[in-house]
């Protein structure tokens, strides 16, 4: 495993973003465990996290597109810490561009915040997590009906690994059949599973026997 996933997952947890327990998620879902971006709220956290992605995009991606799409609204800071940090990492100047959930009908009109796209943009979308892919469902309209966009890949922070939709294969695996373009993580859930299972970190064990059995159990329901 990449050392910059290892930080990463230990940044998770540092930032109190991944936790472990008993929760139900907005699909319904019960789960032994949950990550939620928008616990990243302060300046260090955004630049770390930006650097985070800005790594895996170019691992990904190399420097072959032109916009970070953020969708809102966890996706508006997401892609505005990326550029910034592509910027300082690899010396390119990236855009960012979000929406809106209403179109705006005066001063800086319509659906876009930030940059506008044109014909000819290689996007790549940036979001937090994808469980289900339904996000995507709402995004990929919005960004091809703006301009004639090449649309490169999905980054997200955190592959969960389950089914997506159509209940057979995980929510990137369907994104990837059904839009033609690469969906990637920063992290797998089985690789924060691998490297957290009984490893001490800050003298506290994240993932023990016991978690790692529910853990198991969650994905033998609903894993891909």
């Amino acid at each position: 495993m990449e050392q910059y996933k290892q930080e990463f997952i230990e940044f998770m947890v540092d930032s109190q973003v991944l936790k472990f327990g008993d929760f139900t998620l907005k699909s319904g879902r019960k789960s032994p465990f949950f990550m939620n971006a928008g616990g990243y709220v302060t300046g260090s956290q955004l630049r770390r996290l930006g650097e985070f992605y800005a790594r895996a995009i170019h691992d990904c991606y190399g420097d072959e597109f032109d916009v970070l799409f953020g969708p809102a609204y966890k996706g508006i800071p997401l892609s505005v810490a990326a550029a910034i940090a592509y910027s300082d990492l690899y010396g390119r100047e990236i855009r960012y561009c979000s929406n809106r959930k209403e179109v705006k009908d005066h001063g800086d009109v319509g659906i876009l915040l930030g940059s506008k796209l044109k014909d000819g943009d290689r996007v790549v979308i940036i979001e937090d997590v994808t469980t289900s892919g339904k996000s995507i469902e709402e995004t990929f309209p919005v960004l091809t009906g703006q301009a004639k966009v090449e649309i490169r890949g999905l980054m997200v922070s955190l592959n969960r690994m389950e089914v997506g939709l159509g209940g057979k294969m995980s929510a990137l695996d369907e994104i990837r059949e059904k839009y033609g373009f690469a969906a990637n993580a920063i992290v797998t859930m089985a690789e924060v599973t691998e490297y957290l299972y009984n490893r001490p970190y800050k003298g506290q064990i994240y993932i023990n026997d016991e978690l790692k059995h529910a853990i198991d159990v969650y994905y033998e329901q609903y894993g891909a």
